[in-house]
């Protein structure tokens, strides 16, 4: 990523400044290391992105904290990409700093929004290096409801496309063993948009719809089995109850097994294998 804005015919691209993008990703694992137990990525749900081909993820949208949780997947996982993403352009005009980590400006619900949102997409697509991040439902949705609606913007925008791959990602906030809840995130079976193969706006929602609802429904099987061997830990937060009461056990465990010498304590109380 530079610090220069990328200008194209259509549409001015964000400007990303790498030191802020930088700091802004350590605060957000920060603030999910004391939140969480674990962020935890399914083994058969990796991310499926090849090297130099523009990517556009699309995922369901459970809580406040995806935002978060995308900054970390970019950061951790495609850290030689720029990512982008839209806004609402209240929001931008109010946190002004989020223009320099990628953010761009729509207004939601509007005719004059939906256009902001596809010509400046189109533009940060045209470079292979871009990642566009996307929560296409448009508003807070539990990940169990079905069928899984997205708005029509990011179909007319696959429309628009040339050989740029959508890959879905579903995100869960569970409780398993512990305190503090676990963040479990899956990939999806990409999709490849190409002139060649375009079709019309409406099938594409219905089929990027479809390919996340799959995505979900893998998730939330893997989640109802609560093991953490089918996941792979991409960041491991806070463990145990705290206070007193974890005070009260070390000190137990410390008289039982015979002074300072005893790992009888442990603050987990499942089995840490993920």
């Amino acid at each position: 990523m530079d610090s220069g804005s990328v200008v194209t015919s259509q549409a001015e691209v964000p400007a990303i400044s790498l030191w802020l993008w930088r700091f802004f990703g350590y605060c957000a694992r920060f603030y999910l290391y004391r939140s969480f137990h674990a962020v935890r990525l399914s083994r058969t749900g990796r991310c499926p992105v090849e090297p130099g081909t523009p990517v556009v993820v699309f995922c369901n949208h459970p809580s406040w904290w995806d935002p978060l949780v995308m900054i970390l997947l970019a950061q951790r996982l495609m850290p030689e990409r720029r990512h982008y993403g839209p806004m609402d352009a209240e929001a931008l005009s109010r946190y002004r700093f989020f223009r320099h980590l990628g953010c761009f400006g729509v207004t939601p619900g509007t005719r004059c929004g939906a256009a902001t949102f596809l010509r400046v997409s189109q533009a940060i697509l045209q470079q292979s290096w871009n990642v566009l991040w996307v929560t296409p439902e448009g508003r807070f949705s539990d990940p169990r409801q079905r069928p899984v609606q997205l708005q029509s913007g990011l179909g007319a925008l696959a429309r628009r496309l040339d050989g740029v791959v959508f890959v879905p990602l579903a995100i869960e906030y569970v409780f398993w063993q512990e305190r503090y809840p676990e963040i479990l995130l899956r990939f999806g079976e990409p999709i490849w948009v190409s002139s060649a193969s375009a079709c019309a706006r409406q099938a594409y929602t219905e089929q990027l719809a479809q390919r996340l609802q799959v995505t979900q429904d893998a998730l939330a099987r893997e989640a109802c089995r609560r093991d953490p061997a089918a996941f792979e830990t991409l960041l491991r937060g806070r463990v145990g109850i705290g206070g007193i009461y974890d005070a009260w056990r070390a000190l137990r465990a410390y008289w039982r097994g015979g002074g300072e010498n005893n790992k009888a304590f442990r603050r987990t109380h499942g089995a840490e294998t993920g």
